[in-house]
C-alpha cells in the first residue's frame, strides 16, 4: 500500500490520476495491485514473465475504481475491478508518482543489512471479499541486481511485529518500505513514466 514519496510535495494523496480502464476487462484487478497503461492506452494488471518473478511493468498503484455497470446502470466506486465487467465508462484511480513509497509484506525474515538493496516480487491473485492485493517481497532475492523491480528504503516497527522495535527485519514476515527500481539502463524501465520509449 503507498504510504508516501520521496518527491518535494511530500504528499502522494494528491497523486491520483483516472485512467480509463477497458469495458469487459476479463482480469480482476485489486487494491494495491500494480497496473500498467496498455497499447490502447488502457489500464491492465501488470504482470511478471519468469519464474523469479524479477520482471515489474508499471505506472502506479490501484487504489480503487468507478463504473457503471450494464446490469444495473448505477454508478460504483469499489476498491477492486471485478474481471469481466461490462462498462463503458470505467475508470482506475492510480497512484503514478515514480517516487512513492510502498509498504509490502515479505515472504519470510530479512536483514537489517537489506537496506537499500533490491528485490523482486512474488504476485499473487487478491481477495475478493475485502479487495485487497496479495502482492509481496521475495525473501532471498535480496541483491544489487539492477533489474529487480523494489529498492528496500526500511523496515517497519509495529504491534504486530515479533521483534524489538528497530529489528523488525528478523519478523518471520516483515513489513518492508520499498520504492521503485530505477535502473540507469534504458532498457531496464521499471515505472512506464520513466522510460525513453513510448508503450
Amino acid at each position: 500500500r503507498p504510504i508516501g514519496t520521496l518527491s518535494a510535495s511530500g504528499s502522494w494523496s494528491g497523486k491520483v490520476r483516472h485512467l480509463p480502464i477497458a469495458s469487459t476487462y476479463s482480469t480482476a484487478i485489486f487494491n494495491g495491485d500494480f497496473v500498467k497503461v496498455h497499447t490502447d492506452g488502457t489500464i491492465v494488471a501488470s504482470d511478471t514473465s519468469d519464474g523469479a518473478q524479477t520482471t515489474l511493468v508499471t505506472c502506479g498503484i490501484f487504489v480503487g475504481c468507478s463504473y457503471t455497470p450494464s446490469t444495473t446502470n448505477q454508478k460504483t466506486f469499489n476498491t477492486q475491478w471485478p474481471a469481466s465487467t461490462t462498462a463503458t465508462d470505467a475508470m482506475a484511480y492510480v497512484i503514478d508518482d515514480p517516487l512513492v513509497l510502498i509498504q509490502m509484506q515479505a515472504t519470510a525474515s530479512m536483514n537489517n543489512a537489506d537496506r537499500n538493496l533490491n528485490m523482486g516480487y512474488t504476485k499473487t491473485a487478491g481477495s475478493t471479499s475485502i479487495g485487497k492485493s496479495k502482492n509481496s517481497l521475495t525473501a532471498g532475492t535480496e541483491a544489487t541486481t539492477a533489474a529487480l523491480p523494489f529498492r528496500v528504503i526500511d523496515f517497519v516497527s509495529g504491534p504486530h511485529s515479533l521483534a524489538p522495535v528497530g529489528t523488525t527485519a528478523s519478523d518471520a514476515y516483515p513489513d518492508v518500505l520499498v520504492k521503485f527500481n530505477h535502473p540507469s539502463s534504458a532498457s531496464v524501465c521499471i515505472h512506464q513514466y520513466l522510460n525513453a520509449t513510448g508503450v
